[in-house]
């Protein structure tokens, strides 16, 4: 019969973990290929928020709000982001 496991989760370790600068250049670095690989006037930022680091990609200029609108330039971008 196989053995119960018992998992203690150690909260304040899971925060520094999702807060840290590790973490927020991993994403940032995701984020900037994605901003890459969109097009131009893509941009690429991050922060450390309450609970976890964030990024994002915006568009920042109007040629690049036009690509995201008709041809969906963010959403077809999205895979440069992983791995």
């Amino acid at each position: 019969m196989a053995e119960k496991i018992r998992i203690d989760i150690n909260s304040e370790g899971i925060q520094a973990l999702l807060k840290s600068a590790g973490v927020e250049a991993d994403l940032r670095a995701r984020a900037a290929r994605i901003a890459a690989a969109a097009g131009e006037g893509m941009e690429a930022g991050s922060r450390i928020g309450k609970t976890r680091a964030r990024a994002s990609v915006v568009t920042a200029t109007r040629k690049a709000m036009k690509a995201e609108a008709e041809n969906r330039a963010l959403t077809r971008a999205l895979d440069a982001g992983r791995g």
